[in-house]
């Protein structure tokens, strides 16, 4: 706490402010989001929707599309939920207690700790990657913080540590202190005020600490685009399967790890396909390796029935979609 009166000059747009609206938008962007790159989404948010009732009325198509970049489109789904949940439920009032903020769709105990918190001064101890970094050097933590028994032993820790009557500035001040001092690779261990409690430092074992978790390869999966058009239209689908890119829209989309001509729609088996345009995606555990083929077709096609629908070129940028399509029209200059 006194480094971080004296020291802490981290500036965060939602950093200090007591609006649990903002603060739980901004937990909901930086969940898998870095920092920097989140930054620009809070700010597009909270200028299309500067409250509650705004997003919780605002149409999802929008949302989505102002999501756009983030990935993992779930924390946006929810968010709408929890909106609509708020602003039927509670007159448009974010709850103050953590039972009833950890019951909201999408909302973590992580997440309900930072608001209870940073809004309203509860007692819930914030533990983040860099509150485990920082307690795991400081205290040699053999704790894998990737389980689920390691992550309720390292909360329980935390909380033991917590200053009850200072919850808010305290949890900012041990996350700050981990992201500017304690940082994953090196770490200024020289201008730390635990330097000389730190055991990993003393035993010369910063580098080991936290303890990281094991990778799993990656899932390939191959996605074949066809990209149908028609002068200056695209044919386009919205993905309704439970699967990655739900709600988002994408080119008609067989995945096989090669094209056939019997994976093909009946009108195309015959077409002579063009060398694909290859780009690729990586998820958390994914990747997605995408092959594209542009093929003109005239208006007769039924298209319709292969769930497509017609958009002009100039009307692109009003539908939501994968970064890997995003990226395939940036390419061409396409929005």
């Amino acid at each position: 706490m006194k480094w971080n009166k004296k020291f802490n000059v981290r500036k965060l747009p939602w950093k200090g402010i007591k609006d649990p609206y903002r603060i739980w938008l901004s937990e909901i962007i930086l969940q898998q989001t870095r920092v920097e790159q989140g930054e620009k989404y809070y700010y597009a948010f909270i200028n299309n929707y500067p409250n509650i009732i705004d997003l919780a009325e605002a149409n999802d198509e929008q949302v989505f599309k102002l999501w756009q970049g983030l990935g993992y489109y779930n924390r946006c789904r929810n968010m709408l939920a929890t909106a609509r949940i708020i602003a039927k439920n509670y007159d448009g009032i974010f709850p103050s207690n953590y039972p009833e903020i950890l019951a909201l769709k999408g909302i973590g105990e992580y997440t309900a700790a930072a608001i209870s918190s940073f809004a309203f001064n509860l007692p819930y101890a914030v533990v983040d990657g860099n509150v485990v970094r920082l307690l795991s050097r400081i205290f040699m933590l053999d704790i894998n913080f990737h389980s689920a028994k390691g992550k309720k032993e390292i909360q329980d820790f935390a909380q033991s540590l917590l200053d009850k009557n200072n919850a808010g500035e305290y949890n900012q001040a041990i996350m700050d202190l981990g992201a500017t001092i304690c940082k994953p690779q090196n770490p200024l261990c020289t201008i730390c005020p635990f330097i000389s409690n730190c055991k990993a430092h003393a035993n010369e074992t910063i580098s080991s600490y936290p303890i990281k978790k094991i990778k799993k390869p990656l899932r390939e999966r191959h996605f074949h685009f066809i990209i149908l058009t028609n002068s200056n239209t695209f044919y386009i689908q919205k993905r309704f399967e439970n699967d990655i890119w739900k709600d988002l829209y994408t080119f008609y989309c067989i995945e096989n790890e090669t094209l056939k001509p019997s994976d093909l729609p009946t009108f195309l088996e015959q077409a002579q396909l063009p060398a694909p345009i290859k780009l690729s995606q990586v998820l958390t555990h994914q990747k997605i390796h995408g092959y594209f083929y542009q093929i003109p077709i005239n208006s007769t096609v039924p298209v319709k029935k292969l769930g497509l629908i017609k958009v002009k070129k100039s009307d692109l940028h009003l539908y939501a979609f994968p970064k890997i399509i995003a990226s395939f029209f940036e390419k061409f200059n396409y929005l």
